[in-house]
């Protein structure tokens, strides 16, 4: 007898084979077996951070779109950015600064301490340290070849031009010191903070080498000077510049030089040249820094103290033709 043989087809079965007890084969139904997942890829995590690929991170920058780690994210005002987005947008943030193009600072008075501080300093040493050999040493001397000795200080050449700059820091007496930084402490801070400060310090170095220079010029056969008062009487003549060009009161500026003047010539020991030439170097340098159109202010503006750089130059070398060897 002949067994009858079924074969059934479903969703997910598969069909296997037995024999019966005759020995011929009878197809059987087996129960649905789960799918082997050997062959599947796995699920994509999140991305690593740009920066360290093995953190994984699920922000990204709101500005490029890369992804950041919470080493790398920078708070924004929607969202996070990268540290370079963040860079690139201080970079292109335009710079607060004064009328004149000086940076603002939140201590307007800075440069004017130092300079304070460097005279007081000095005249310290200068009077009680190392007594007389810094006064000697750092003094405006000039002897001319005319003069036995000579040239001697400035007028002997490269080697001593130094002076032009020392004098303007060194004091040997107390009311001499104190009354030209009772007046820088006065006038330098707003001029500072109008000006910025390397602008400030600039018409500073450039008014104090002015009176140097001019008073070489005129005197350098045989003079001998100290004193801040060249680049004090540079900052009064800023001080007006600034005024005029702000549309402020200049009265009590101007009043402040008259006194001075009337000071400079009316008492012997006074060298009138380096008050003179101070305040002509600081005026001109500073019309220059307040009147250059905005459009290449910084051009102009080193233009302008350059320009004065080169008028001391120049009176140093006529100095030189007429004094030195």
């Amino acid at each position: 007898m002949r067994g009858s043989t079924a074969v059934g087809r479903g969703r997910g079965s598969r069909l296997a084979v037995s024999e019966d007890a005759y020995g011929k084969g009878t197809p059987l139904m087996l129960p649905d077996e789960p799918r082997s997942s050997a062959g599947r890829s796995p699920e994509p995590g999140p991305p690593g951070c740009y920066r360290h690929p093995q953190t994984p991170t699920g922000i990204s920058c709101t500005r490029c779109g890369r992804p950041i780690c919470p080493q790398c994210m920078v708070a924004a005002s929607v969202g996070f950015q990268c540290p370079e987005c963040v860079d690139d947008g201080h970079a292109g943030t335009r710079r607060a600064t004064t009328r004149f193009g000086g940076a603002l600072n939140a201590d307007g008075g800075l440069v004017t301490r130092l300079l304070i501080g460097v005279n007081v300093a000095v005249w310290l040493l200068a009077a009680y340290v190392l007594a007389p050999r810094l006064g000697q040493t750092w003094s405006l001397l000039s002897a001319g070849r005319d003069v036995p000795g000579g040239p001697a200080g400035v007028a002997d050449g490269p080697d001593q031009w130094y002076r032009l700059l020392t004098a303007t820091f060194l004091h040997l007496q107390w009311w001499h010191v104190g009354l030209n930084m009772l007046v820088l402490f006065w006038l330098g801070p707003p001029l500072e903070e109008a000006l910025g400060r390397l602008r400030f310090l600039a018409v500073y170095l450039v008014s104090g080498l002015g009176g140097s220079t001019l008073a070489f010029v005129v005197a350098g056969d045989w003079m001998n000077s100290v004193g801040a008062s060249g680049a004090i009487f540079g900052l009064i003549g800023a001080t007006i510049m600034v005024q005029l060009r702000n549309r402020g009161p200049v009265g009590p500026t101007v009043a402040l030089l008259v006194f001075n003047l009337i000071i400079t010539f009316s008492r012997p020991g006074i060298d009138w040249r380096a008050h003179l030439g101070g305040l002509a170097l600081g005026a001109l340098t500073t019309a220059g820094l307040v009147y250059a159109p905005r459009k290449r202010r910084g051009l102009l503006q080193g233009l302008a103290v350059a320009g004065a750089l080169a008028v001391e130059a120049a009176m140093l070398l006529v100095g030189m033709s007429l004094y030195g060897a």
